[in-house]
């Protein structure tokens, strides 16, 4: 096992309750390890895919409506909003459904293109340098406060 994040310097590696908590694993949630994660997750897809390319794609592309409808879901069924239904979630289940979110719409990013967290990490930039110059890095004044 390699030296968790959580171990002191000379101490015996021990075994985790969570074997994908340890760094390099799945559960990896480094830049490095969140990308290895989506590119394994690319290739099962792709070895499990029996469609054509351009249909695998096009799911792809649709299965992350799938899971923005099941965010709304989560939150619909936090706050009750379905007399007939009550609460049937919780604000935990939203934070699970937007993980999916953002696994899907990174896998289907690199289903586009191999340098996907090159992509990524140039948008990201470009988001951060629009947001600078609209003065983002200043706190907002809250209402009534």
């Amino acid at each position: 096992m390699r030296e968790g994040v959580n171990q002191h310097k000379g101490e015996e590696p021990h075994e985790s309750e969570d074997p994908y908590a340890e760094p390099g694993t799945d559960a990896d949630v480094t830049a490095d390890g969140m990308w290895a994660s989506v590119e394994a997750l690319w290739d099962w897809l792709d070895r499990s895919n029996t469609r054509p390319p351009e249909q695998e794609l096009l799911l792809r592309m649709l299965k992350l409506s799938e899971e923005v409808g099941e965010v709304a879901q989560a939150v619909i069924g936090t706050l009750g909003q379905n007399p007939r239904k009550g609460v049937t979630h919780d604000w935990d289940d939203v934070r699970a459904e937007l993980c999916d979110v953002a696994l899907t719409a990174l896998i289907a990013l690199r289903s586009l293109t191999p340098d996907a967290p090159e992509v990524f990490r140039g948008h990201l930039a470009g988001v951060r340098r629009r947001t600078t110059d609209l003065g983002a890095g200043k706190p907002r004044p809250r209402e009534g406060g």
